[in-house]
């Protein structure tokens, strides 16, 4: 069985504040966007519990620490699961803010439970999901949402960016989630996400924001010229995901041209 686990982008991303317990409480929009890896699932005639491999991006640490293996064993435990052979073409890069290794997760479990016919239902998938990360249960049923808690809390929303061209921008940089954390000063937002987005997308830049911004590009520079970039390349909105490292511009349409973003990871497409 074949998979394509997508990345998400953020949407504005309020720090609103530090819970006793040391994590976040936070306002988001998780979207998600077409930038997918590949993920194969198949019953093994050959190993006794599971056997993986990659290519594409390279993945760092021992197989068994991925989220995928993770995954695999966290079912195992309570489901009747054959060995399985695990194939990933990894194309969604790593410590960007894209959610890559909770899609792959996420998916993972999806897998699983049409591979095996296990019958686990969206509520319960969702609640195994969010054992393996914060946001990881979002992309079980992989639609816009507003996302509160420590991302994992969802609500509906309408926002759509359906047929509007979305460029991103990943630098050769890599900002850990704690880091960003430990920068960050939770603050009360001045404008209502949720009554935000129901804005025109063009009024989004004055009132929509992602409150890592401020610390992650004091630190690093170059992240805040790609979205100065972005925007002077005719982005409508532009804004970094999560908390970093990449930058998506939105466009009303494909741009003939955006600038040259030097040792940079860039995809772009028509969102959906």
């Amino acid at each position: 069985m074949q998979v394509h686990p997508n990345a998400k982008i953020n949407i504005g991303l309020n720090i609103t504040e530090k819970r006793p317990d040391g994590y976040h409480t936070i306002e988001t929009i998780f979207y998600p966007i077409g930038l997918c890896d590949i993920l194969d699932v198949e019953q093994s005639n050959t190993c006794s519990d599971y056997s993986f491999s990659s290519s594409g991006i390279e993945i760092d640490g021992e197989p068994e620490n991925n989220l995928i293996i993770r995954v695999f064993k966290l079912l195992k435990n309570t489901y009747n699961i054959p060995p399985v052979d695990i194939s990933l073409v990894k194309q969604i890069p790593f410590g960007a803010g894209l959610g890559g290794g909770s899609a792959d997760a996420a998916f993972m479990l999806k897998a699983l439970n049409d591979l095996f016919g296990l019958n686990i239902d969206v509520p319960e998938l969702e609640r195994i999901a969010s054992y393996i990360g914060a946001d990881c249960p979002f992309f079980i049923q992989n639609k816009p949402v507003f996302a509160t808690g420590i991302g994992n809390e969802f609500s509906e929303t309408d926002v759509t960016l359906k047929d509007y061209f979305l460029v991103l921008v990943k630098p050769d940089i890599h900002v850990s989630t704690p880091e960003a954390y430990s920068l960050v000063v939770p603050q009360k937002p001045v404008y209502s996400l949720k009554e935000s987005v129901k804005l025109p997308i063009e009024q989004w830049k004055d009132v929509i924001k992602n409150d890592f911004e401020i610390s992650v590009f004091a630190k690093y520079p170059e992240i805040a010229d790609i979205k100065a970039k972005l925007y002077d390349a005719g982005a409508i909105y532009a804004s970094m995901s999560g908390s970093g490292s990449s930058v998506y511009g939105i466009f009303k349409k494909e741009p003939n041209e955006f600038p040259e973003f030097e040792n940079c990871f860039i995809t772009g497409g028509f969102l959906v």
